[in-house]
């Protein structure tokens, strides 16, 4: 069973403190966005990791690791 996207929930739950972004609480578009670009969402970061706007790869393994 597919479950209805609800924006205004998910807007309630972003975490990405990019206040432009079009694509807040459409989560499909933004994963769709950062994987195009070899990113990852700012929600996959920690707090302190999304505010480096550095969304790449590399960054989020470096910064996870403990």
């Amino acid at each position: 069973m597919m479950k209805e996207c609800s924006v205004k929930d998910n807007r309630q739950h972003c975490t990405c403190t990019y206040e432009p972004c079009s694509r807040k609480g459409f989560c499909c578009e933004c994963v769709e966005y950062h994987r195009g670009s070899g990113e990852l969402p700012g929600c996959f970061f920690s707090k302190a990791g999304e505010r480096t706007y550095d969304r790449s790869i590399e960054n989020f393994i470096r910064i996870s690791r403990p």
